[in-house]
Formats: C-alpha cells, structure tokens, sequence
C-alpha cells in the first residue's frame, strides 16, 4: 500500500514538471514571435518615417519654388509701377507746362479782343450794350413771325400725336374688353298676386306691415301702386333684405310678427352672403388679390347700387379691365390701376350714411384700412375736383368717362335730357355778346354764334373757356362737353 502512494506520488510529480516544461517552450516561442513581430514594426515605421520625412523635403522645396515665383511677380510689378509712376510724373509736368502755355495764349486773346472791340466802339459810336440791343431787336423783328409759326405747326403736330396715340391706345384696350352694357335699376317693388296677399301683408290694424319696417329700416307702401308693394330705403342692402323677405314671407304664407323677425334675419345672412361673395368674385374676375376685406364687403354692397341705372358693380368692374390694359399700354402700375379703378365708386355704398362726395368718401375709406397713397389718391382724383398727379389717377379717370359715356350705358329719361339741354343753352347765352347757342350731338358739344361788333377773335378763345368753366362748376355729366365759339363776319352789298 505504502508502495503504491509513493509511485502515485511520483508520477504526479512528473505529470506536472513535464506540464512545467511544455508551457515553459510555449512561453518561449510566444517570446520569439513577439520580438520577430515587434522588429517587423520597427523596420515598417522607421520605413514610414524616412518616406514621410522625403515627403516633407519634396513640400517644401515645392513651396519655396512657389514663394520665390510670387517674390518675382511682385518684383516685376513694382518695377512696371515705378516705370509708370516715372511716367505719369513726366506727363503731369508736361500738362502744367501745357497749361501756362494755354493761359498766356488766353490772356493775348482777351487782349486783341479788347482792343477790336474798342476799335468798333470808336467806329460805330455805340457801345457794346447798345449794339447788342440794337442787334437783338432787329433779330427779333425778323424771326418772330418764323418763330410763331414753328411754335404754331410744333404744337399741331404735338396734340395730332398725342391724340392719335390716345386714341389708339383706348381703341386697343376697347377692342380687347367686350363686356355687356349693363343698365338696369334697383328692384324696389313686388308685383301682388291679389288683395287677399295685400291684406296679410297689413296684418290685423297693421301689425305686419309694422312689424316688417321695423325689422327692416325701409318704408313700405301699400296701397299707392295697385297690385303692388313699394319699397323706400337709401340703403340699397336694407331694400334688398326687405325684398326678400316680402318674397319669402308670401311663398311661405304664414305672416306674423313673430314669423317676419325670423324671416328677416334669414334674409339679412343670405343678403350678407351674397354680398361678400359678390366682392370677392370682382376682385377674382379682375384678377387683383391683396383688397382689405372691409373694402371687399363695401365693394359688394355696389352689386345693389345703380348710378343713371348702370350697375356701379358691373361699371367698375369693366372699368377695372379697362384700366388694366391701359397701364400696360403707357407703363403704367397696372396693379394700382386695376385695384383704384375697381374701388374708384366705393365710396357710393356708403353716402347715405357719410355726408360728403363718394369720391373723397372712398379715399377715406382706402386710407383708414391701410391702401398705398397712389391707390388713395387715383380714388380721390377720378373727378376734376383734384388734380390727378399720377398716371394710374389719369387712368381712372379716362376709363370712367369711356365707361360711362359709351352709348347704353346709362339711362337718362327724357325730362332729364331735355333740362340737360337747356341747361346748356341757358349758360352759354348767360355771357355778353352771345348772339345764340346751340346744344348738339346730345348735349356732347354747344355752339355759341357771337356777335362780331362785340366779341374780337382773343376774346372769343376766353370766352369759350369761361363757358367751359361755367359749365364744370355748375352742371354734372359724363364724358366732356366741347364748346365751340363762332365769330363770323359778313359783308354784303348790292349792285344796281
């Protein structure tokens, strides 16, 4: 037993010195390797460094190539500065030299001058002054009447040019807008379908009909027109709301106070509606975009508004086209043009509450809602009360006599005409001298025959332009009234 522990033992004993020996030449092969790998790293970085550091050598030597070729550029230049710096300084001596010498010569011109003049003051016996009135004088004398004449033909030829440029330039935008000729009145009566309708319309003692104008603002009458309802109201909103309602009201049938009240208000949105939508389609159809909303509602109130029984909406929007191709015929801001053309009447959907002319109205407007001044002022400036200082303010004002005066375009009835036309006559004969006047061409010119003994040929170009004064000031119209003065002279005599 002994015997056998002992030689376990034993060959324990050698199992781990042969296992000591095994990792010991492990251990030194592992050894070997690491320095055979740390010398190959050694030979490749000291490889690597003698090629970076050859690297570097080539960089500089190519950087100091590059230096010194910028050290000769800058060489050469300085030298061609100093060369021409020497020659602009022999230039410049030559140019003072140049200079004394002009000077000496000017002051041996003055010289002779002096002395010839003297001389022809001794001669002459006039001095210089003299002479040059005398001079002037029969120069004068002598083109003046050349001078009148090219004055003459230049201005024939500038206003032949001016208006057939005008002319073309309106023609072309014309013929480009073809819209139709709007003229039509507000609505303000509803036609009865019999007296049973008329009579609850009334209500019991008038209960609607009270009922209804308090809920609306607008006068009804009942029993003026047979078979019809009129409606009374300066706002053209509120007799458009009292219209619908009446309609609403007798398609429904039940007419009360209580119904009205709620039929009103249903009205007043629909109108209100219509209203907005109207504006906006304007601006849309004119293809303007950037129009306060406030302006947009103003200008969609004109939809029931009617001026000589033209449609203001339809007229301004056609004018607004107008503008359009206008401004781009003459340069002018297009957009200013359409925008002031189309709010131009704006001001009318509100003179029934704001006293004052609608142009200035609606240049206040366009002002307070924060519209350009060359926008404000083409509002304010369409009528000859201001003075258009602006080419878009011109363009307004054209295209709203074109619009206005076209033929159709606004209804005027006959007793309008006729006091249109006598009102005419009566201002031309109301001057001296008139012998008799004449309105034509439906009230678009007046002829006035003066009496020669009276009135000479200046007084006859003064008084034409007091009678368009007069006329200005005193009557309204659209478009322009030419007056035309005749002063004729007749001799006759008889041979017996």
């Amino acid at each position: 037993m002994g015997i056998e522990i002992i030689a376990a033992v034993i060959g324990v004993l050698l199992g781990v010195g042969g296992k000591f020996a095994y990792d010991k030449q492990q251990v030194s092969q592992g050894k070997n390797k690491i320095e055979k790998e740390l010398a190959s790293a050694k030979s490749k970085a000291s490889d690597i460094v003698l090629k970076a550091k050859d690297e570097a050598v080539e960089i500089e030597k190519e950087r100091r190539k590059e230096m010194q070729k910028v050290e000769n550029r800058l060489a050469d230049r300085e030298t061609n500065l100093d060369k021409k710096l020497d020659e602009l300084d022999k230039r410049a001596e030559k140019l003072r030299t140049q200079e004394d010498e002009v000077e000496s010569l000017k002051n041996e011109i003055r010289e002779i001058r002096t002395k010839q003049q003297d001389k022809l003051e001794k001669i002459a016996g006039l001095k210089k002054k003299d002479a040059a009135e005398k001079l002037m004088a029969m120069t004068e004398r002598d083109i003046k009447h050349d001078l009148m004449g090219l004055v003459n033909k230049l201005q024939n030829d500038a206003m032949q040019d001016a208006e057939e440029r005008a002319q073309t330039v309106l023609l072309t935008a014309m013929e480009r807008m073809s819209s139709e000729v709007t003229a039509e009145r507000t609505i303000t009566a509803i036609k009865l379908a019999d007296d049973e309708m008329k009579g609850r319309i009334i209500g019991k003692e008038g209960r609607n009909i009270q009922a209804l104008q308090r809920a609306t603002g607008v006068d009804i009458l009942v029993d003026d027109t047979p078979g019809m309802i009129v409606m009374s109201s300066f706002d053209p909103v509120r007799r458009q709301v009292a219209r619908l309602t009446l309609e609403m009201l007798m398609k429904d049938g039940r007419i009360h106070p209580g119904r009205i009240e709620e039929v009103v208000a249903k009205a007043q949105k629909q109108i209100d509606k219509e209203v907005d939508r109207a504006g906006e389609d304007a601006a849309r159809e004119v293809g303007v975009v950037g129009i306060p909303k406030e302006m947009l509602r103003l200008l969609g109130e004109l939809k029931f508004r009617t001026s000589y029984g033209q449609n203001v909406l339809m007229h301004s929007t056609e004018m607004a086209h107008i503008a359009g191709m206008i401004a781009e015929e003459i340069g002018a801001n297009v957009r200013v043009a359409k925008i002031a053309t189309l709010l131009h009447d704006v001001g009318k959907a509100v003179t029934h509450k704001i006293e004052g002319k609608h142009h200035h109205i609606g240049a206040e407007l366009a002002k307070k809602y924060g519209m350009s001044e060359d926008i404000v002022h083409a509002i304010e400036a369409h009528h000859d009360d201001i003075e258009a200082t602006t080419p878009e303010a011109l363009v307004v004002r054209v295209v709203d006599a074109a619009s206005a005066a076209r033929p159709g375009a606004r209804n005027i009835s006959a007793e309008n005409f006729a006091e249109r036309m006598k009102d005419l006559e009566n201002i031309a004969t109301s001057f001296d001298g008139i012998d008799k006047a004449y309105a034509i061409s439906a009230g678009r010119e007046v002829r006035v025959i003066v009496r020669p003994e009276r009135i000479d040929d200046l007084s006859s170009i003064k008084l034409a332009r007091d009678i368009a004064n007069k006329i200005e000031s005193t009557m309204q119209y659209p478009g322009t009234i030419k007056v035309n003065v005749i002063r004729e002279t007749r001799a006759i005599e008889f041979a017996k």
